[in-house]
């Protein structure tokens, strides 16, 4: 065989290969370009989001102030004008004279109460102290027991024994606001507290106390 032919088999040998050989596949149009390097994959369908950075908590409020205590005295008086409520009225009704020797009536409801005889003693006392309770200390005014009923009389001697304790308020009081400045520092403090001691004592029953005209507590 010469080399002319060698060389015209070669040729059909090399076509017949390049016929067989399966084309390479065209790119689909719209084809998603090849993503960049460093850039991130795309979330599989499905996968939950990722989450976020937890956000810093909020300062909790600053607590309120306490509260001022209240006095034992007007809790204990809170507890008669619930479970005898004719006898110690909330104000502004008007008070009325109670009985005399009521302390000893008070003393058997003490377990019901759970309050001690000093505790109903300090009550009492607070209660029949005041211009609420002088009020109503008119001569010949019934006296009231626990359930309201009537249990004695107002004398003539206790009417004006209320009247003189009026007077010395109002007498002591007309200075102090004509010249409020006649008192030293010390007195005008110590009486700021008084009378916020009977503000607070007042707004849940106005419970005031003289020895002269409260019922007997022996």
């Amino acid at each position: 065989m010469g080399f002319e032919q060698l060389a015209e088999l070669k040729k059909q040998l090399a076509a017949a290969r390049a016929e067989a050989a399966p084309a390479a596949p065209a790119a689909k149009p719209g084809a998603k370009a090849a993503a960049k390097p460093g850039a991130k994959p795309a979330a599989k369908a499905g996968a939950r989001p990722a989450r976020k950075p937890p956000q810093e908590r909020r300062a909790a409020p600053a607590p309120a102030p306490d509260a001022k205590p209240v006095d034992p005295v007007v809790k204990t008086i809170g507890r008669l004008q619930k479970r005898f409520p004719i006898a110690f009225p909330k104000n502004p009704a008007p008070k009325l004279p109670l009985k005399v020797g009521i302390f000893e009536d008070l003393v058997v409801h003490a377990k019901e109460l759970s309050l001690s005889e000093a505790e109903l003693r300090d009550a009492i006392k607070t209660w029949c102290r005041g211009s609420r309770y002088w009020k109503c200390l008119v001569e010949g005014a019934a006296r009231v027991d626990l359930t309201g009923s009537e249990a004695g009389k107002v004398t003539a001697q206790e009417a004006a024994g209320a009247q003189r304790l009026q007077a010395h308020r109002a007498a002591k009081a007309a200075p102090k606001a004509a010249n409020p400045t006649a008192t030293s520092p010390a007195d005008s403090q110590a009486n700021a507290q008084a009378d916020s001691q009977t503000n607070a004592a007042e707004s849940q029953g106005e419970p005031q106390t003289n020895a002269q005209t409260e019922p007997q507590t022996n």
